[in-house]
């Protein structure tokens, strides 16, 4: 059972660490395109 949790786990990782290269790319094009601002952050809330 162990095994099996530790597979899920390095899965789950591996698709995390897609996801957040996808979207600092979608985060560096929108830049680019001035469509948001260049001093932005991604981690900054809207409020």
């Amino acid at each position: 059972m162990e095994t099996i949790g530790f597979i899920f786990g390095l899965t789950g990782f591996a698709f995390a660490m897609i996801a957040n290269s996808r979207l600092n790319k979608l985060e560096d094009k929108l830049k680019e395109l001035n469509v948001l601002d260049k001093d932005f952050k991604s981690g900054e809330r809207i409020s």
